[in-house]
């Protein structure tokens, strides 16, 4: 590690191969407390390259429990979190509206680290239970078209850095990690992030290990697209900056999409609009979020898009996906 940090602080990079290597040593705990701090303060200071940040995945994805769910064509609906603005769980609820649109969801996520409710908090709450089990997720991908992925129970090697991140306290590279190391591997991805420059990291990560994707940022901060503010989309090989007027919508307050104090209050909201009762500022950002993911998946037009997200939040579809996979 001497070796490693002496080339990283004479501002050399890793490649992709270099990157894989040292995180599997990591896992394996080769390395004491000290040297990992040094070694993941050089990325506070600057950001990952592509060949690091694709090495580093590899590694995480080489470490998971492997879970072979070839037979579907699915897609991942996430955000980094880290935007501090506590709204409520838009990507989880959008997931289940693409499931009840027909599409194959395998969504990874965890407990909340920036907000008081994350996709692993609200649906523990809601009642449903995490399983690592692939026959148990591809009953329920058959029978719902959802998975929920609870990132604890596929990626034992990130044990070994817990105690130094919470000690730490600051956003490491293994935040920026998260969103893409799914470990059923979903050849598709909306991912929602903090700010413009990681987007365009995330893109350039994405399009060189063949992943079709959607990323989006809400030029106010939002890790989704938020209706608060105009946002950031990258496609492959595509940028654009898109105001909620232009793609039909009218904008919406912060408050507007609050996701409350407690868990429990953020289980409400999500049922709630399950159900049919959200405000229209609620029923709108999950509907364009889920519009993006299905336009994302399918190929179709946002117009129909957006149609085929309206028939499943309206017309039960979704709610009967959580339904499913929640006795």
């Amino acid at each position: 590690m001497k070796q490693i940090l002496n080339r990283l602080i004479n501002k050399e990079t890793l490649s992709s191969t270099e990157a894989k290597s040292i995180l599997i040593d990591i896992s394996n705990q080769k390395y004491n407390n000290a040297q990992l701090v040094s070694f993941l303060t050089v990325f506070l200071m600057r950001q990952l390259t592509v060949a690091e940040f694709v090495g580093f995945r590899e590694a995480l994805l080489y470490l998971s429990l492997k879970v072979d769910l070839g037979d579907f064509e699915t897609i991942d609906l996430v955000g980094t979190g880290g935007d501090g603005k506590d709204s409520f769980n838009i990507s989880t609820l959008s997931s289940f509206i693409v499931a009840g649109a027909g599409y194959k969801v395998t969504k990874h996520g965890n407990y909340g680290s920036s907000s008081v409710s994350g996709s692993s908090n609200v649906l523990e709450h809601l009642g449903y239970k995490f399983t690592n089990n692939v026959d148990a997720m591809k009953k329920q991908l058959d029978e719902a078209n959802i998975a929920f992925l609870h990132a604890p129970l596929f990626h034992p090697a990130l044990k070994a850095v817990g105690s130094v991140r919470k000690e730490l306290g600051l956003r490491t590279i293994f935040n920026l990690l998260g969103p893409v190391v799914n470990p059923s591997k979903p050849k598709h991805q909306l991912l929602g992030v903090y700010s413009k420059e990681i987007g365009e990291l995330y893109s350039e990560m994405l399009k060189s290990v063949n992943v079709n994707y959607s990323i989006v940022h809400s030029t106010d901060g939002y890790d989704e697209i938020s209706l608060t503010s105009d946002f950031d989309l990258f496609t492959e090989g595509k940028y654009s900056l898109v105001s909620p007027e232009s793609i039909g919508f009218k904008k919406i307050s912060q408050s507007d999409i609050y996701g409350g104090k407690t868990i429990a209050s953020a289980g409400e909201i999500f049922i709630n609009i399950l159900e049919g009762k959200g405000t229209d500022a609620q029923n709108n950002v999950v509907l364009v979020n889920s519009a993006y993911a299905i336009k994302t998946i399918s190929g179709k037009s946002l117009e129909e898009s957006l149609e085929l997200a309206k028939s499943s939040l309206f017309g039960g579809k979704a709610k009967r996906a959580l339904s499913l996979i929640v006795k």
